[in-house]
């Protein structure tokens, strides 16, 4: 499946990835089946729980692993095809940057940007000129004579995106880049990488565990389970209308969308006599900045309790979620869902309380 009307950057056909029984462990399929083309110029996030197949996808990108089954093109190359000569070509033209940022502590900030360039032969006077304005691009030329234990967490971060770039690549991979900076870093990155792909035009492949991280910066994202592909498409239209329970078990932990505990343990699946229904509103686009709850206290002629909401944007569009409580009367239930459709709120019944 494409995730854009442009042409792919990276393509995942039929591929899987099978590791044999080993001493430490048995046989497993990490990637089963993935059809997945990342669109040229998008920035794409790819999401998953812990041992549901990110890396493994991510390490196929760049040759460190092979495909048991499928093929991976990069920009029409095929990937597993390539021979020694091949891959250090292809990794060229790949940035890569990492959770623990792997700088070299005996090298400055300005040698450690230099060394993909050193290692592809390239001579000093070019190196200078190359990695001087990578800097600033990063906001950190002053620190150039630095080592990597003089910086922040965030400024390491930088130094590995400015090393990245170094080669001119028409791809950048993030494995859990921001996974370990505080969130105030974390948008800096985001907003870094966001410049980056706007103003270089880079295609940015991103695979991590925390929503908020898809939310801020893709435009595109894939759902990772098991191995497997189970939703995808521009992150607006997954955030707002998820189809698979992974994606809505993941969604959950963002603000405004977690249940109070209390109320969550007292949840039931059908309606008693006297009970509320809890039902999660989710709006987007103009009618974001309407006065929803007023006009729905009006439509349904009863008390509304606000249980749980948030306004926020998602790829800068205007996105919101409100969790919201009412009595689970036929009468009040047919009111409030002539309202719902009649304002086009997509709406979610979680169940009903006492």
């Amino acid at each position: 499946m494409t995730t854009s009307s442009l042409s792919p950057m990276v393509s995942f056909t039929g591929v899987s990835k099978h590791f044999p029984a080993s001493g430490s462990g048995a046989a497993f399929t990490a990637l089963d089946g993935i059809d997945y083309s990342v669109a040229k110029g998008s920035i794409t996030g790819i999401i998953g729980r812990s041992g549901a197949g990110k890396s493994t996808l991510i390490r196929l990108v760049n040759g460190l692993e092979h495909a048991s089954n499928g093929k991976v093109l990069v920009d029409g190359v095929d990937v597993g095809a390539l021979d020694e000569a091949g891959l250090r070509t292809l990794r060229r033209s790949i940035g890569m940057i990492f959770q623990h940022f792997n700088l070299l502590s005996s090298r400055t900030v300005f040698d450690n940007v230099a060394l993909p360039l050193e290692i592809a032969g390239v001579g000093k006077a070019a190196i200078e000129k190359r990695v001087r304005p990578l800097l600033d691009l990063v906001g950190l030329d002053d620190k150039h004579a630095r080592y990597p234990s003089e910086l922040s967490g965030g400024q390491k971060q930088r130094i590995g995106i400015a090393r990245a770039l170094a080669t001119e690549p028409k791809l950048l991979l993030s494995d859990e880049a921001t996974s370990a900076l505080d969130p105030e870093t974390t948008q800096s990155i985001l907003d870094l990488l966001k410049t980056i792909n706007a103003d270089l035009g880079l295609t940015v492949l991103l695979i991590t565990h925390e929503m908020e991280v898809v939310k801020a910066v893709t435009s595109d994202v894939a759902v990772i389970d098991r191995g497997r592909i189970v939703e995808s498409g521009r992150t607006f239209d997954v955030f707002t209308q998820p189809s698979h329970e992974t994606t809505r078990a993941l969604l959950s932990g963002l603000p405004g969308s977690k249940l109070p505990e209390a109320l969550a343990r007292n949840l039931k699946q059908s309606p008693s006599a006297g009970d509320r229904a809890v039902v999660r509103l989710t709006f987007f686009g103009a009618t974001a900045e309407r006065p929803l709850v007023s006009q729905l206290i009006s439509s349904v002629g009863t008390e509304v309790n606000i249980i749980a909401g948030t306004i926020d944007e998602i790829g800068g569009e205007p996105y919101g979620s409100l969790v919201v409580a009412y009595a689970a009367t036929p009468e009040t239930s047919g009111r409030a869902e002539r309202f719902f459709a009649e304002n086009g709120l997509v709406t979610e019944v979680l169940g009903y309380v006492a």
